[in-house]
Order: structure tokens, then sequence, then C-alpha cells
């Protein structure tokens, strides 16, 4: 005789998870990404137009590493841009 086949399960809908809620721009975040970086770019021009004499006199091509820092913390910022 032949056997009956086996009632089907329900198919269950897996629970899904909450939508993640995304997050925009603090406010602040662009004005300072673009003074940061203008800002680094200036300091870099005036040393070298300046001869290391300005923007700050007496501590040579230290000048050039402050508009570097400077450059990268701006562009450090734009990790966070979403």
């Amino acid at each position: 005789m032949p056997e009956s086949k086996p009632p089907r399960k329900k198919a269950t809908t897996p629970a899904t998870a909450a939508p993640v809620k995304v997050e925009g721009n603090p406010p602040w975040l662009v004005p300072t990404m673009l003074t940061l970086m203008i800002l680094g770019l200036v300091w870099i021009v005036v040393t070298y137009v300046s001869q290391t004499d300005w923007p700050v006199p007496g501590i040579g091509n230290w000048n050039l590493a402050i508009g570097f820092v400077l450059l990268f913390a701006g562009f450090g910022l734009t990790l966070r841009w979403r």
C-alpha cells in the first residue's frame, strides 16, 4: 500500500531586525573640516613664500609640520562625513 506524504509545515518568516537609523552629519563637521584644510594649506604656502620666517618666526621648518597637522586633521574629519 502506498504511503501518504507527511503534512507540510507552515513556512515561518524569520524575525526581522529593527531598521538601523542612519544619522546625518553633525552641523559643525563640514565647516570645521574645510576650515582646517584651508588653514593648513594657507599655513604651508605662507611658510614657503616667506622662507620659514612666517607664520611663526623662530621655529623654522616646524611651520611646515604645523601646516601638515592641520591638513591631516581636516582630512581625518572626512572619515566621519556621511
